[in-house]
């Protein structure tokens, strides 16, 4: 198909109104634009977010607030998101997340979307338009099932961890600018003083199709100091949660024969 339009709305109301028309919902564009250059995005018309006012950056309260239009640059430089710093400059080159965003990076297919990975260790929710309204979602339920027709990422909710508690690990084939074979993020927050795993949340990229929480790997740890022998016992527990395939980057036999090494990194680098 060809492209007969882009539409730039001002609101999300008119995002939502174009894109239950069947136009396909744009951000930066860095997902996008491959698919209308290679001839299949599948849609005459493109829905641009540029002008819809969703590029805000909230943190009050405890709570940041992201719109799905917030670049990962924006998203980097934010004081109140600094601990997303050294996870967002592993995605692509600083060019690319100058155009990159939140929103988009949900709907990224593995082994790239590390920001998503991220979102699901943090329990983020996600503000979504549609037809019928306004809802809310766990990233985890986004990731899983989409959205229905016409339906928008506005927002992404979350939490910013307790110091000390959140962990990530990215293992790739270049030091940057590079898909992921395995990447680890993880909330875990210690008790005391016996200095134990109390609450654990661990997501997965490279390993399946889409992002994926390890339960396994979690309950593994909980209630255990995070020690070189408890997190390998982790990294093997979570290979009962992924599904993991072969691309140019690596083969399902070796995402899965390196992980519990890559999930101890996470911890103990």
């Amino acid at each position: 198909m060809v492209i007969e339009a882009v539409h730039v709305p001002e609101s999300v109301e008119a995002v939502v109104t174009r894109s239950a028309a069947g136009g396909l919902v744009m951000g930066g564009g860095t997902v996008v634009m491959p698919l209308v250059n290679s001839g299949s995005a599948g849609v005459t018309e493109l829905i641009s977010l540029r002008r819809a006012g969703l590029d805000g950056i909230e943190v009050s309260d405890g709570v940041a607030t992201i719109g799905a239009a917030a670049t990962l640059t924006a998203v980097a430089e934010h004081p109140g998101l600094a601990f997303l710093r050294p996870a967002l400059r592993t995605i692509a080159s600083p060019t690319l997340r100058n155009q990159a965003t939140v929103g988009g990076n949900l709907f990224v297919a593995q082994p790239y979307g590390d920001l998503a990975v991220c979102l699901l260790a943090l329990d983020a929710a996600c503000e979504i338009a549609g037809p019928a309204g306004r809802r809310d979602a766990p990233v985890a339920e986004v990731l899983a099932a989409g959205l229905a027709p016409g339906e928008v990422v506005v927002a992404v909710r979350l939490t910013p961890p307790p110091s000390g508690a959140w962990h990530y690990h990215k293992a790739m084939r270049r030091r940057l600018n590079s898909a992921s074979i395995v990447t680890v993020a993880a909330v875990v927050t210690k008790t005391t003083p016996e200095d134990v795993a109390g609450e654990c949340r661990i997501a997965l990229g490279g390993v399946a199709p889409r992002p994926v929480r390890a339960p396994s790997a979690e309950r593994a740890l909980r209630g255990r100091p995070l020690t070189e022998e408890s997190l390998t016992e982790a990294g093997h527990a979570a290979r009962a949660d992924i599904d993991p395939f072969d691309d140019a980057y690596a083969s399902a036999w070796y995402r899965a024969r390196v992980l519990p090494v890559h999930l101890r990194r996470a911890f103990l680098s």
